[in-house]
């Protein structure tokens, strides 16, 4: 919560158009939301949210660490405290995933699920789009697509360690970061900006 609400922040800072925090997380139609497909997922069981956990979590830690370089002064120091937390959150699901996959027969058997189920959404993380070349053309983040060869290894070194093989690599590709959601993206907003949308303005 304290890095989204930091990067709101800088965010509506930035946009200039008087948008704090509040705003831009409760009150943006679904079409202006930009987040891979991967996150938007109903929950599944507890490997499930394991298995996407370390995926998420890797790809966050690794954004994070090259966001400490950003050119925006406010934005590399928010990276530096965060990171610092991101790094903790992958380890301690990497942590999990070893335990079931190199656990009993049956958390093998749903770790082998979910990462079968969750895989096809990866190349998702990995598409760059204009606004990240702008980002990288002026140093504010990185293309998103320089963190995949990263975050292949690195899951990989986790998965071995789980005696898990990670699936073939999907060619489908979700459309969540040019803002077109999946149907579990719109209850998601329903329930999480109803307090807000039914008392705009209110505080608590």
């Amino acid at each position: 919560i304290g890095q989204a609400r930091a990067v709101l922040t800088r965010a509506g800072q930035l946009e200039g158009r008087d948008h704090d925090e509040d705003q831009l997380a409760f009150l943006r139609d679904e079409r202006d939301y930009r987040n891979p497909t991967l996150v938007e997922l109903p929950r599944g069981d507890f490997a499930f949210t394991v298995v996407r956990n370390t995926m998420v979590s890797t790809f966050l830690k690794l954004l994070w660490e090259r966001l400490q370089e950003s050119t925006d002064a406010e934005l590399a120091a928010i990276a530096g405290k965060a990171v610092k937390e991101a790094r903790y959150q992958q380890q301690h699901a990497a942590d999990w995933l070893v335990r079931l996959g190199d656990g009993t027969p049956e958390s093998r058997r749903r770790s082998s699920s979910a990462l079968e189920e969750l895989w096809r959404f990866v190349p998702e993380l990995f598409e760059s789009d204009a606004v990240d070349e702008a980002a990288a053309a002026s140093g504010l983040g990185p293309r998103w697509d320089a963190l995949r060869e990263a975050w292949f290894a690195q899951m990989r070194a986790v998965l071995d360690e789980a005696t898990l093989a990670a699936p073939a690599e999907s060619a489908f590709r979700r459309t969540g970061k040019r803002g077109v959601h999946s149907e579990h993206m719109g209850l998601l907003l329903a329930e999480m900006q109803t307090l807000q949308r039914s008392f705009p303005g209110g505080a608590w």
